[in-house]
């Protein structure tokens, strides 16, 4: 709208702090832009809220006026959310509780607007954003693709405390509110206008006219829900509902998570006792959650993964990345060029020794992409355009547009030294040599490189298209140029990257081997393999250690382990049981031969369960063991875990992680550490390192010297320490 068309209002908010800007133009319709000015997005401060209160009354004063549309000034930002650090500064519940009862306050004066408020939203509405969004009267989001909409609270271990556990069950459904609050999952604009959420879904070009038009219409009613909505709502199906919703929560967190029992509560309350004493219940419970140790350590990983998207890993700046190469097109190929090209928006080579490789990269992100078709999250049009990006070759054709070259071939290290020299042959000088490597040490494989400075270890977990985390591993000659740009790289294919050492196993795989070989002696025991597995799940891992080894591949999981003895020492010797499991060909889950039975997957009678995964009782025989379930599970979780924590610490001490924070981010999102425990190096915090020193001298009197505490633990216990001060 033209500047000449508009008779601009200057509210007195916007003379103080410019973060409301109320306009009022030609045809009587108030603008509200929401602009919080020096920041690159738009959060909600409490500070804030006497602020959009003054300008909403004098927007009532203002004569003749028809409606208010509440848009964003920042490109791709409607609001992203409430300020986190806000519950950093409540020190009690009381506290906390007082903030969302502001927050609820503050969207009360929105609904119960007597015009009509319109949101007109374009890009991020999360949490806080959202909530502002549900109080207003209708809401138009732009069908651009940086638009996403959702309440992600229950992802720090809060819920929605301003008003969104009452107003979206009321708006889209029940069942549907409850989905959506408990996953904390994100919508896209069609998705949310099937669900309700908004009301039009249009091109940001006409946003803002489309809104204007809604307040000159006023608001219709909402179409009433669906009768299988208004049917789980009653008082009938309420019940049967809640149960379901109850079971399946447990079974997902088992216990660990206490947001989620008291959404589904909250809710309930709201819907059997009415709004008002529903919004008491979502103070009461959101000061409750703030204050317990699960949230804050989500919210420590918040904060930790927000810093590292902002850092380089590294003192400069990256290079321009416009092309990217890929060498192998398997397994891990496939999911690195589906990542680069799908979430980077990067033309991908692929490179691979044959035809039936490249067509195997190729099929990997072609079936990917299909099934967000068929789930109508992606037009067949998009899927072609993301498809144009990846491309093929058995030669070297094209590489000399590379900026980087992604090295995924098998795990050998004449065979990986072999690409070096002929990327160094084939592509730029300029271009960077990233190695997939697990294992190999990466100045091993720059050894022979005419310029060793630009070739660097990057390795990825699999599946790459779900695990988020990927490690940078320089090399001494490493510069500092080649690591900023291949973290930039990680950062486009939507991966947090942490910066570690050039040593045997790295971080991820050097923690998880002690914790998974711990398993196995567990095993060796006589333990079954399910109470081993049920232990950890039971503690907060999301797959027990013998069932991730079938998964990753027994032969793969314990590929590494020679390396780590030789290199580290005896403590990460193996229990003789894999020898026996390796030659009897058994490779887990991937030939359908491992430590579980992959032939026939019993279902529970339970028609929401999970199907039901069987020992496959041979391997106990193979390994000459008669199970029973002699030990607690608290004391194989104990076991493992301890020298898990252990080995992270000796990790910090030798460099290999560069900071407790970077050790937690990587144990979190590389083996599923629990989340709610913040990372190995929180949770060490939480027991005391003189509690962890103490069970770990006891569990090496019982079971060996691979136990005995690492120098800094005993010093920091010495020295009464913690790794968050």
């Amino acid at each position: 709208m033209a500047q000449a068309e508009q008779e601009t209002v200057m509210s007195t908010a916007q003379r103080e702090q410019s973060v409301f800007n109320f306009s009022v133009r030609d045809d009587k319709v108030g603008i509200i832009t929401i602009d919080v000015p020096g920041e690159k997005v738009n959060t909600l401060k409490a500070e804030f809220v006497e602020q959009f209160l003054k300008m909403f009354e004098e927007a009532q004063q203002t004569s003749g006026l028809k409606g208010l549309v509440i848009i964003s000034g920042k490109p791709d930002t409607f609001i992203a959310g409430a300020d986190i650090s806000m519950i950093a500064g409540c020190k009690t519940q009381e506290e906390a509780t007082a903030l969302a009862e502001k927050g609820q306050k503050l969207f009360a004066q929105i609904a119960n607007y007597p015009l009509p408020v319109v949101a007109a939203i374009h890009g991020v509405c999360l949490g806080g954003g959202l909530e502002l969004a549900l109080a207003c009267h209708a809401r138009i989001c732009s069908l651009d693709d940086k638009t996403r909409l959702g309440l992600p609270e229950v992802q720090l271990g809060l819920l929605p405390g301003s008003g969104g556990t009452q107003r979206l069950p009321r708006l889209i459904g029940v069942s549907a509110a409850l989905d959506m609050i408990l996953t904390g999952r994100q919508l896209k604009a069609k998705q949310a206008q099937r669900l309700g959420v908004v009301d039009e879904a249009v091109p940001l070009d006409v946003l803002l006219d489309v809104a204007v038009q809604h307040v000159k219409k006023g608001v219709a009613k909402r179409k009433p829900l669906a009768w299988s909505q208004r049917m789980l709502a009653s008082a009938l199906g309420r019940p049967l509902l809640f149960q379901i919703v109850h079971q399946k929560t447990q079974a997902k967190t088992h216990g660990h998570y206490p947001a989620p029992e008291k959404i589904i509560n909250v809710i309930r309350i709201g819907l059997e006792k009415g709004l008002e004493r529903g919004f008491q219940a979502e103070a009461k419970a959101f000061g409750e959650l703030a204050m317990t140790e699960e949230s804050a350590a989500l919210r420590g990983l918040f904060f930790a993964s927000t810093a590292l998207k902002n850092e380089t890993g590294s003192s400069e700046k990256p290079s321009n990345i416009n092309n990217v190469a890929i060498l192998g097109g398997g397994l891990m190929g496939g999911g690195i060029a589906n990542v680069t090209a799908v979430r980077g928006h990067l033309p991908v080579r692929i490179k691979d020794i044959s035809e039936k490789g490249i067509n195997q990269a190729l099929k990997y992100s072609w079936d990917l992409l299909s099934k967000r078709v068929n789930q109508r999250r992606l037009k067949s049009g998009e899927r072609t355009r993301q498809m144009s990006l990846l491309t093929g070759t058995t030669d070297y054709s094209g590489f000399k547009q590379v900026d980087i070259v992604v090295e995924a071939v098998f795990e050998d290290l004449v065979l990986k030294r072999k690409m070096v020299s002929e990327i160094e042959e084939n592509a730029k000088p300029e271009t960077i040599f990233a190695s997939n490597t697990s294992s190999l040490p990466i100045h091993k494989i720059a050894e022979i490189a005419i310029r060793p400075e630009q070739v660097i270890g990057l390795h990825y977990f699999s599946p790459v298209d779900k695990m988020p985390l990927v490690e940078v591993i320089p090399h001494a000659g490493t510069s500092e140029k080649t690591i900023a740009t291949v973290v930039a790289l990680a950062k486009k294919q939507g991966k947090t990257a942490i910066v570690v050492g050039d040593k045997a196993g790295f971080y991820v795989n050097r923690i998880l081997t002690p914790y998974i070989n711990e398993a196995g002696y567990c095993l060796v025991a006589g333990e079954p393999i399910e109470h081993i597995d049920k232990a950890l799940v039971d503690f907060g891992f999301p797959i027990g250690p013998i069932n991730l080894l079938d998964e990753v591949g027994i032969d793969v999981g314990t590929k590494i382990i020679p390396i780590l003895v030789e290199q580290l020492g005896d403590r990460f010797t193996a229990p003789d049981i894999l020898a026996a499991i390796l030659k009897d060909d058994r490779k887990g889950k991937k030939n359908g031969r491992g430590f579980y039975s992959y032939a026939n997957k019993k279902r529970s009678f339970w028609p929401l369960a999970r199907k039901v995964k069987e020992v496959d009782a041979s391997i106990y025989t193979l390994l000459k063991i008669k199970p029973s379930a002699r030990m607690s599970s608290a004391d194989i979780a104990q076991r493992c875990l301890m020298l898990m924590l252990n080995e992270a610490t000796r990790c910090l001490d030798e460099g290999i992680i560069r900071s407790p924070r970077d050790g937690d981010i990587g144990a979190v999102f590389g083996i599923g550490f629990p989340p709610f425990l913040g990372g190995p190096f929180r949770y060490i915090d939480k027991l005391g390192c003189d509690k962890v020193v103490e069970i770990l001298h006891r569990l090496a009197s019982q079971y060996g010297e691979r136990f005995v505490p690492c120098e800094r633990l005993v010093q920091m216990t010495e020295q009464k320490k913690k790794f968050y001060e």
